[in-house]
């Protein structure tokens, strides 16, 4: 099969098969019983960061390290500037109180560690677990602060119900919801092994780095799954849902995703990735420190500042490195 063909094929699947995990995983949750904010706060955004992950493990069993690292940076770049830029112009979004203390803080210190810890050109398995264990009490500390408020991710009532989560349970039998659940991980799976195949390919055939197709092509692709979250959440009023699961996908890309990744097998890092995307990728989450803290909101200028922004990094990076 042609190496572009599979490139198109495996980010197809990768964004049918989130899409079927996600509602499956929601319509099993709410049937066991679990409140719709904490099935907000957990499967959607890991749910959505899902694709990254499948990337991350198939890449480091490749040796293509640095293809995974550059999914993660671009994707994060990705999440910020373009998807929650392309909202915020559409509707300004207003940040609630967690956000402000939780979310934001623990996103810059992901990206901030995860750079020091490349510094040295790998990320070892030593790294992988710190990594993950910042996941862990991420994901603690949010579980924990809404149930003690009983308040969505950013503060308010029902911000964390997802768009996607199906119908009330009993409108859905239960052999469809594990069938989504079971379908869209293996899907994800398989997505993830032909893209992963096809941009190692095509990077070769087009002699540019791993890296590169990783923050172009791989980041723009897996980061769709966010993307039509995002968007829809935004057209629908559900803003709280928008930027809650941009930020909550961000730092499971870091602290989960990389981490797994890494434990599973150590990542090199290229010095273009080290001296320029991680630092970038940590400059973008330090920007929204006081984006955020202005007014606690990101408005319509802002938000299309984000957008251009964007436009103006992506065309230096395919100027200068291809």
């Amino acid at each position: 099969m042609n190496d572009y063909v599979l490139v198109v094929i495996g980010l197809a699947a990768l964004i049918i098969g989130a899409e079927g995990l996600v509602r499956g995983g929601s319509a099993i949750a709410t049937r066991l019983g679990i409140s719709p904010l904490l099935v907000g706060v957990t499967i959607v955004s890991i749910g959505t960061s899902l694709p990254e992950l499948a990337v991350g493990i198939d890449a480091a069993v490749h040796d293509a390290g640095p293809l995974a690292v550059g999914n993660i940076a671009g994707t994060n770049i990705v999440n910020i500037l373009l998807v929650l830029g392309l909202s915020a112009a559409m509707v300004p979004l207003a940040l609630g109180r967690q956000t402000i203390r939780i979310d934001l803080p623990v996103m810059v210190i992901s990206a901030l560690l995860l750079w020091a810890l490349a510094a040295n050109g790998t990320l070892s398995r030593l790294d992988g677990m710190i990594l993950f264990l910042l996941a862990v009490a991420y994901t603690i500390t949010v579980v924990r602060t809404e149930l003690r408020s009983g308040h969505g991710p950013d503060g308010s009532v029902d911000a964390a119900v997802p768009e996607r989560t199906p119908a009330p349970a009993g409108t859905e039998r239960w052999w469809w919801s594990a069938l989504q659940l079971v379908g869209g991980i293996a899907i994800v799976v398989i997505g993830a092994e032909w893209l992963v195949t096809g941009a190692v390919d095509v990077a070769a055939d087009l002699g540019v780095s791993e890296a590169l197709i990783g923050l172009t092509v791989v980041a723009i692709g897996t980061s769709a799954p966010e993307l039509v979250t995002t968007i829809t959440s935004t057209i629908r009023g559900n803003r709280d849902l928008a930027i809650g699961n941009l930020l909550g996908s961000s730092v499971y890309n870091i602290t989960f995703i990389l981490g797994a990744t890494s434990l599973v097998q150590p990542l090199g890092v290229t010095d273009e990735l080290i001296r320029v995307d991680l630092p970038m990728m940590a400059a973008v989450a330090l920007i929204c420190v006081p984006v955020f803290l202005t007014g606690r909101r990101v408005s319509r200028i802002e938000g299309a500042a984000f957008v251009v922004a964007y436009a103006v990094y992506l065309g230096l990076v395919i100027a200068l490195r291809v």
